[in-house]
């Protein structure tokens, strides 16, 4: 396991105080409110909103939350936020991608960009590193929901393109114009997935010395911790000593 996964696993395994649980609340009702905004009101009717609501409902956000950001979709005071992709290289040579919605674009280019001079890294042209990675579909559902085998034979029926599963769960890849119909037939199968969304899947990954590991996990966590930052994926891979060090 690497990139994103790993990272996130990380900041799982230390806890999420109440500060960093509102902050990341804060950010799913933002996705909540565009993509309601942007398309149906209705998760059914709107594959983005309905990707927002599970990725909410993943984290257990309150009920009252997701829906009081849906509505102030509709209402004509809710802010306009801006879609934007940054990308850069960081320590180690790792790249790395951060979707972002903001309401300020000066600002939140100033701030990663910042980010990743502390850290030793720089930001890069819109493509600089995204040719390095693969746009797909993933839908995730806990391990427990099904053996990898019986897994792999649903994905495979449904029309998925790779499954790779973990002590922490299965994941799916699809092509991006397959994920909903794919989602919908794991669905029928399996239950309401923790996750079906579009991702940047890094092609290889780069082997990260502890040294350079440690720059590079304060940058991600800089990163995270930004409000206007939504997702951030990389091409890293932790060795196993670092991954237990920061875990501890």
């Amino acid at each position: 396991m690497a990139g994103h996964s790993q990272f996130k696993n990380i900041m799982h395994k230390k806890g999420k105080a109440d500060a960093a649980r509102s902050k990341l609340f804060s950010k799913l009702a933002r996705e909540i409110t565009v993509a309601a905004k942007l398309g149906m009101p209705d998760p059914a009717m709107n594959p983005r909103l309905r990707a927002a609501v599970l990725a909410a409902r993943a984290e257990n956000m309150p009920k009252d939350n997701i829906e009081r950001a849906i509505k102030k979709s509709q209402g004509g005071d809710s802010e306009n936020y801006e879609e934007i992709r940054y990308e850069g290289y960081a320590p180690g040579g790792v790249a790395l991608i951060i979707e972002a919605l903001t309401d300020n674009r000066n600002r939140t280019a100033s701030d990663v960009r910042s980010f990743f001079t502390k850290a030793g890294g720089s930001l890069a042209e819109t493509g600089a590193v995204s040719f390095m990675f693969d746009r797909l579909g993933v839908v995730e559902y806990d391990a427990k929901a099904a053996s990898a085998d019986a897994m792999l034979d649903a994905a495979i029926e449904a029309g998925a393109d790779d499954v790779v599963s973990t002590e922490d769960g299965h994941e799916i890849y699809t092509a991006q114009d397959a994920l909903r119909e794919v989602a919908t037939a794991l669905e029928a199968k399996f239950g309401e997935a923790r996750k079906a969304a579009l991702t940047w899947r890094p092609q290889n990954n780069v082997a990260v010395d502890d040294e350079a590991g440690e720059k590079l996990m304060k940058l991600l966590d800089a990163l995270d911790n930004h409000d206007d930052v939504q997702n951030v994926y990389g091409n890293y891979e932790f060795s196993e000593a670092l991954m237990a060090r920061l875990s501890d």
